[in-house]
């Protein structure tokens, strides 16, 4: 099926996708050989995350549903049912007691993992949430939106401390910088922005893509930002000074990137309904 969301484990010997026909898979990055497939969902999977000693996948599905499995074995641990009918977005705290989800109701929930209570619904946001990311501090969440906007939230008090308004359509994308400091969206409107995180001024928008920029991720360094489209091509544009590459295309819309920790590789699923793994450095297509 169309793969809908990757994420690569901290020591880069994995990568996980989930896909619109409703499975995640676990696939052997060196060999590229599939090594878990786990079904469980009854709808789309669209985002995916991992515990930071990649001992659990954490999942949120068009089913309404989070669900929480087995990275080894593939099985289901948990699942949480919140009143959102479409989780479309989750992130978590590095101690994996925190969870965070956002959905097509425009709302984010706070669910403490030690108990499996939602805790806290942040309201704000009037349509769809598309990305829910952690600053690095895990002091604050920043959210994008269908409704052209992104939103700093404070977690402690639950409350907004910036709406982000520039982009002329839906945010479909987010990423926060290793420092903190700045954040970078993908948005319908083709283009990608940086704001400073502090002010919550725009900084740069940067232009090349002929269509929506659906995924987005910064390497971990901080020096460059990688970006999927539904033009079918990946870029490479250095934070600071804007410049791009272009890799090779997918034959359709690339929803969903991510960086190898090491930063040599990017992973990247298209509705071609394939995942490619490129080499960072010199753009070429290693592994379908």
């Amino acid at each position: 099926g169309d793969v809908l969301t990757v994420a690569v484990t901290s020591d880069g010997k994995h990568i996980v996708s989930g896909s619109r026909d409703k499975s995640i898979k676990v696939w052997n990055f060196e060999t590229g050989l599939e090594k878990v497939a786990i079904e469980g969902h009854s709808g789309f999977v669209e985002s995916l995350v991992l515990t930071s000693d990649d001992k659990h996948i954490v999942s949120g599905s068009s089913d309404g549903t989070i669900k929480i499995w087995n990275f080894d074995t593939g099985e289901l641990e948990r699942t949480l049912k919140g009143r959102n009918w479409d989780v479309t977005a989750v992130a978590l705290t590095s101690d994996g007691k925190y969870l965070f989800s956002g959905g097509w109701d425009g709302t984010i929930n706070i669910w403490n993992l030690v108990t499996g209570k939602e805790e806290r619904t942040l309201e704000g946001h009037r349509f769809c949430v598309s990305a829910v990311v952690l600053t690095p501090d895990e002091r604050h969440i920043v959210s994008s939106n269908h409704d052209k906007t992104i939103k700093v939230w404070n977690i402690e008090s639950g409350k907004e401390e910036h709406t982000l308004e520039g982009h002329t359509e839906g945010v479909y994308s987010v990423a926060v910088t290793p420092d903190g400091k700045r954040i970078v969206s993908g948005s319908k409107d083709y283009t990608i922005k940086i704001w400073n995180l502090e002010t919550g001024k725009e900084e740069r928008t940067l232009e090349g893509h002929s269509s929506f920029v659906q995924g987005i991720c910064v390497t971990s360094d901080g020096k460059y930002i990688v970006s999927g489209s539904w033009d079918k091509s990946i870029k490479v544009w250095t934070l600071d000074a804007g410049k791009e590459r272009t890799f090779d295309w997918h034959t359709a819309s690339v929803g969903t990137v991510a960086v190898t920790p090491d930063g040599e590789h990017i992973v990247s699923g298209s509705d071609d309904k394939t995942l490619k793994v490129w080499n960072f450095k010199t753009g070429r297509e290693e592994r379908t």
